[in-house]
Formats: structure tokens, sequence, C-alpha cells
């Protein structure tokens, strides 16, 4: 999994200073403001390397000053672009905590070993994230299952590697 990682969008221009709207993905939201050598991604593809030089917490969002950038003129060449970093600038996580990136795609077995699909996302509910398990072509069915993700309750393993997730969890559910 080298792919680069999304962590915001910017949204639009604050000020007249060169600052610029965003709307983070990482949680809490001001984390991506732990990330300074970000790659701005254009809606037409097109790539460029930018180095946040300040940013804070504004509202309910989040305001940045990108180096280089100025003016509010300068600043509107930005809006729409997506903020991405390298996956080794992520902090290292401690023994059996995962990224949700490394959760999407892992084959879902119960602990009697059927197959019942993928995880294709995972959902913030408040209590408890949410795994969403689509079927696929390997899996028993074809069903969407909605499975809390509780280690130690529903999720039994967690195998990267093998890019396998075992789950006590009954099929027909």
């Amino acid at each position: 999994m080298n792919e680069k990682i999304c962590i915001g969008k910017i949204v639009g221009v604050y000020g007249v200073k060169g600052w610029l709207k965003v709307h983070s993905f990482t949680s809490p939201p001001e984390n991506m403001l732990r990330y300074a050598n970000w790659e701005l991604v254009r809606e037409d593809g097109n790539r460029s390397g930018a180095k946040l030089r300040s940013g804070k917490p504004q509202g309910k969002g989040i305001v940045i000053a990108l180096a280089g950038v100025d003016d509010r003129d300068m600043a509107k060449n930005y809006v729409g672009c997506q903020i991405e970093i390298e996956p080794s600038e992520l902090p290292v996580l401690e023994e059996g905590e995962f990224y949700w990136r490394q959760l999407e795609g892992l084959t879902v077995v119960t602990s009697e070993g059927v197959n019942i699909g993928r995880v294709s996302h995972l959902i913030e509910t408040g209590a408890n994230d949410v795994l969403v398990v689509a079927g696929s072509a390997e899996s028993i069915d074809k069903r969407e299952r909605l499975i809390p993700y509780l280690p130690g309750q529903f999720i039994e393993n967690i195998d990267l590697d093998k890019n396998l997730m075992v789950v006590d969890w009954d099929p027909d559910f």
C-alpha cells in the first residue's frame, strides 16, 4: 500500500493574505496540520508539491497558509485541490491498532471459515465504528453486512499479511 493518503480538500479562500479554507479528513480535524509536506492534486489530476507554512482551527473548519502563497488571487488557484501525504508520514500505531485504509479490502471469514465478503469501507457511528462487508465472487452470497468493529468481541483476528479478517459473526445476519 504505497499510494498516497488524502487528508483533506481545499474548499475556499480565507481573507486577503492567501489563506485557504480546508475540509480535513483526519480525526480530529486539526491533525492534518501535523504534516508539512503535502502534494496537491488538482481536479484534472495534475499534482504539485506544497509546504504548509501555517494553519489553525477556524470556526468549524481549518484554515491554512501555504509557503509561497501570499495573496487571495494566488490562493484561488488551489481551491478544489485534494491534499495528499506519503503513508510513511503517518504515526506508527500500537500493536492491534489499524488505520481504516488497512482494513479496507480485507477478506472477511467467520470463525467457522465461511467467507462473507470483503471490507468495503467503515462507518463512524459515535458508539463504535462499523465494518461494511460487501459480498464478493468468493463469498457465500452477494449480501452486504454491517459488523460492529469491536476487536475481542466480534473481530477475532486481523492478519494484514494474509489480507484476512476473522469475525465471530453468523453469516445469516
